[in-house]
């Protein structure tokens, strides 16, 4: 077991987390997580098990999924057994595809040795439920189940204890652009999933008016190194302007099946202060979750009008000075990984430690100096 400790707390480790970091590849999308993970290690006394691939792997957890497709029980996937030799107050696992599931029967004697058991469950399509039965058979073993989706009720047949909502959320801290703002030199940025048609109406102004637009050129998930790549995402949302933002996976119907979810875009558009523009999630949680005005300026998916749009907005500096103080406060006080955390301790009942409360403290004075003085750096595009 790799029992990596990033905290001063003078307590014994209370928390075994289960990462995935020596199983999967270097997915940029894996960022966000591996952010969580970095952060409850300094808000928290924590062991962190992380077990690697056997050589077989690759088939094994080809054949694990295949059987789990008619079959409960599930398979070993090829991951290294790793047995627990001391007792914990809470088993915390993040899975952020239902496959990963198969990987948590790797730690041997986690029922008998944690007092608590948490899964949080970042990512799944109802349509592929019946493609999953082992993997989802896993689910039945916690004591609680956290969905980062809203459309959760059809998974709670496999919920022993208790299942709940909880969105995802942000290193809030990193992302601020406060105490020291950045020019905002970037016009527009597009990150991952985007509209073919708004691409090109971006890509026009960039030719014919000198705007600024960032945007994805290579076709693939992979980093060179998942901390520098969230890094740098931080450094550019802080110098942005214009972010794009729509539902996931909204270009793929077809694995949705309608189902609209939303994850840590509008996070990460919000956190440092960007003017998000897009598609707003049309579900139940979107609202409850981003419950101030003006969050996102609506523009349909697939529209060649985001030129026009920012021209509108950039009449509007006293509107938009709002928004970016706004989202980045909000984010602040209600939206950091340690928000998160708490409702993770409130399910196994136990108190936060000191170092949680301190980290909320930052985030209260940095929501204050946004709050008090407030000024970012506007360069008008010419649209």
């Amino acid at each position: 077991m790799t029992a990596d400790r990033d905290n001063c707390q003078p307590h014994p480790p209370r928390v075994l987390f289960f990462s995935q970091r020596n199983l999967y590849e270097r997915e940029v999308w894996r960022a966000s997580f591996l952010e969580f993970e970095r952060i409850l290690q300094q808000i928290d006394s924590v062991d962190v098990v992380a077990p690697r691939r056997k050589s077989w792997y690759r088939n094994g957890k080809r054949l694990a999924l295949r059987l789990g497709e008619r079959f409960k029980t599930p398979i070993d996937p090829g991951v290294e057994s790793v047995q627990l030799d001391k007792d914990y107050d809470i088993f915390f696992v993040v899975c952020e595809k239902a496959s990963e599931l198969l990987h948590v029967n790797a730690v041997k004697g986690w029922k008998d040795r944690c007092k608590t058991s948490i899964c949080l469950l970042t990512e799944f399509w109802i349509n592929q439920m019946t493609g999953h039965k082992s993997c989802l058979e896993v689910l039945t073993q916690f004591d609680h189940v956290l969905f980062m989706f809203n459309t959760n009720e059809p998974f709670m047949s496999y919920v022993r204890g208790t299942g709940r909502y909880m969105a995802a959320g942000i290193d809030a801290i990193r992302f601020c652009p406060y105490p020291n703002p950045p020019e905002r030199s970037i016009d527009v940025l597009s990150i991952g999933r985007r509209s073919e048609k708004t691409h090109q109406a971006l890509l026009k102004l960039a030719a014919e008016k000198g705007i600024f637009y960032i945007h994805d050129t290579i076709d693939s998930l992979a980093a060179y190194d998942i901390s520098q790549h969230r890094r740098q995402m931080a450094d550019m949302l802080k110098r942005t302007r214009y972010f794009l933002v729509n539902p996931g996976k909204i270009d793929n119907p077809a694995e949705t099946g309608g189902q609209v979810e939303f994850g840590y875009r509008y996070f990460e558009g919000a956190a440092p202060g960007t003017i998000m523009v897009g598609e707003i999630p049309r579900n139940r949680e979107f609202p409850k979750i981003f419950n101030w005005n003006d969050v996102v300026v609506q523009m349909p998916y697939d529209s060649e009008d985001i030129g026009q749009v920012m021209k509108e907005l950039d009449r509007q500096p006293e509107r938009q000075a709002n928004m970016r103080r706004n989202n980045v406060t909000q984010v602040l006080l209600h939206h950091d990984w340690a928000h998160r955390w708490e409702t993770v301790l409130s399910l196994a009942e136990i108190p936060p430690l000191p170092a949680l409360s301190e980290r909320k403290q930052r985030l209260t004075e940095l929501a204050a100096l946004v709050q008090e003085n407030y000024r970012q750096p506007q360069r008008v595009a010419a649209c």
